[in-house]
């Protein structure tokens, strides 16, 4: 994610139960870029398009997979 997204750092969230914002009962874990300044932690964040999220997760996707056929 560093390397595709050119970030500062990485945080990690595993949600669970109504309480932690999970409604449906199962594993998953939110990978979060982060820059240095960038209020994570004072913003409520927002909705995006879905099409211009697919462009993000192409990108680490493409990463991935020229790392993993070395």
């Amino acid at each position: 994610m560093k390397n595709t997204y050119n970030c500062d750092g990485i945080t990690t969230r595993q949600p669970n139960e109504p309480s932690g914002s999970q409604d449906v009962w199962h594993y998953h874990l939110h990978v979060y870029p982060r820059y240095k300044n960038d209020f994570f932690y004072l913003t409520k964040g927002f909705q995006t398009n879905p099409d211009k999220r697919a462009i993000y997760a192409e990108k680490l996707k493409m990463w991935i997979e020229n790392h993993l056929n070395r």
